[in-house]
């Protein structure tokens, strides 16, 4: 159970106290707090009910509200041809949440994944609360999450992938997320549908285990 959720019924039994302390039976009232009691235990509790309230739908709010960095960017000839990363760029030392960013060219039409591989030689797919990267108007986008030491080096590598392959990256997200464990991937385990088109290398800029 959440601290908000737990907020919420304390608050909730604090007023309850009140009101039932208040209630009059046989025209008389339970009488076991004086009535400059009741009224701030009543206001705490409701402050309590809205603060843990507030708290879980900050909590729960879709990701466009999520604080992330933008790094160095490329400039991009025009036409675009390929698939390629434009921000961050080779060598940058970055923060711990990034927002990666790329373009394609107008006809492509699969989807595009980033995924990270760090000093462990895994893989770990990224997304934000939409799976692939945000395609529109040719660019891409997708929340980066670093969980590295400060100054290690990270591949950021750019994949388009079938629907399959798509499937099965959303599917390891969300199990990783209910287990609450990351393991990563290996190379091995990604499915043929991913094409590589695109990799650079960065360092993180802080530390950054633990944070996520």
């Amino acid at each position: 159970m959440s601290a908000e959720i737990v907020l919420i019924i304390v608050g909730a039994a604090l007023i309850l106290i009140a009101i039932v302390d208040s209630i009059k039976i046989n025209d008389s009232s339970l009488g076991l707090m004086d009535l400059k009691l009741k009224i701030p235990l009543a206001i705490i509790g409701f402050i309590l009910i809205i603060y843990g309230g507030y708290s879980i739908g900050t909590v729960m709010m879709p990701g466009q509200i999520e604080q992330v960095a933008e790094g160095n960017k490329l400039q991009v000839e025009l036409p675009v041809k390929k698939v390629q990363i434009i921000s961050p760029v080779e060598g940058d030392s970055v923060k711990c949440r990034i927002l990666t960013m790329g373009v394609y060219p107008e006809s492509h039409d699969k989807d595009i994944w980033v995924l990270l591989k760090p000093s462990d030689n895994k893989y770990y797919p990224q997304s934000d609360y939409t799976n692939t990267s945000f395609k529109r108007n040719g660019e891409w986008q997708v929340i980066t999450r670093f969980g590295g030491d400060q100054g290690e080096s990270y591949d950021i590598i750019a994949y388009e992938t079938d629907s399959l392959t798509s499937q099965f990256f959303s599917a390891t997200i969300q199990s990783w997320k209910d287990a609450l464990s990351y393991p990563g991937l290996e190379l091995e385990e990604i499915p043929n549908g991913a094409v590589e088109v695109d990799r650079i290398t960065v360092s993180l800029k802080e530390n950054c285990r633990g944070v996520f």
